[in-house]
């Protein structure tokens, strides 16, 4: 990892362009796959910064932060004497649908507010430490920055989703936000099941799919989704490194090791073993 540049206006737009040599701070210990693709997320620094959310211009403040994607680099735009950090994340360590990740691209994360102020602290911290970049605990620090994301994605999911999501209640959208804390608290456990997460709250399963279904997904890709980001993190912590995949797997609520290995492929285009081999240091 090499130290964050000074960005200020781009001669040729002015505006986000991650391709630009040496603009990009990339988190290290985060490989993916050859086909693997990054969201990035930028730390306001200094100067003036404006990001365009839901049709409005917003300023942001130094700490504040927001997640970038490439092919949407119209949304951020740069003053005079701007400086900002920018860490490169494949998309597939988040945990979420890419339906998911183009509903937080653009939407300002103040840096006094919730994860926001956890999270700006702790990149900013990252990037300051070069020592460690190179190092075996800047690989696992690094591993920790990805974790605090895919949680501080999940929090901007369930702002939006308390908000309103089409075709939900209110109450409907509190019950999808209790409902997806009790998958995660039980993704161990491989009975979960649409009958026994719907038994838990109350609800027919018919009305816990509806829930889902106008989220843009499926009770069981969701337990799946998650199922699959937890192996991912543990195989590539070093623990994960001691232990076989199929125990792994197992741990995570995955009952047959091949349906896991073809899925954790589908999922991140490598094997479960590729992955893990890709993270010793």
């Amino acid at each position: 990892m090499t130290r964050v540049p000074e960005t200020g206006n781009r001669p040729e737009s002015g505006r986000f362009h991650p391709a630009d040599p040496g603009f990009v701070q990339v988190l290290p210990g985060a490989p993916g796959g050859a086909g693997d693709k990054f969201l990035y997320i930028g730390i306001h620094v200094r100067g003036s910064v404006a990001v365009t959310c839901a049709g409005v211009r917003v300023f942001l403040e130094p700490g504040d932060m927001v997640f970038c994607d490439p092919d949407r680099r119209h949304l951020l735009e740069y003053g005079e004497n701007c400086r900002m950090r920018f860490f490169r994340v494949p998309r597939g360590c988040l945990g979420v649908s890419e339906r998911d990740l183009s509903r937080v691209v653009g939407v300002p994360v103040r840096h006094g507010e919730g994860m926001g102020a956890l999270v700006s602290d702790f990149l900013s911290a990252l990037a300051a430490e070069a020592e460690f970049h190179r190092s075996p605990i800047g690989v696992r620090i690094a591993r920790s920055a990805v974790d605090l994301l895919s949680v501080l994605v999940m929090e901007l999911l369930e702002k939006e989703t308390g908000a309103g999501t089409p075709g939900v209640s209110k109450a409907g959208s509190e019950m999808l936000y209790r409902i997806r804390a009790h998958i995660e608290e039980h993704l161990t456990e491989p009975d979960l099941s649409p009958e026994s997460i719907a038994l838990a709250h109350h609800i027919s399963v018919r009305y816990l799919h509806k829930l889902f279904q106008n989220d843009g997904t499926t009770v069981s890709q969701w337990v799946r989704q998650r199922r699959l980001a937890a192996c991912r993190n543990e195989l590539g912590r070093t623990s994960g490194r001691r232990t076989t995949v199929a125990a792994v797997a197992h741990r995570w609520g995955f009952t047959s090791p091949s349906h896991f290995s073809r899925a954790f492929r589908d999922a991140y285009g490598m094997s479960p073993s590729e992955w893990r081999d890709a993270q010793r240091p």
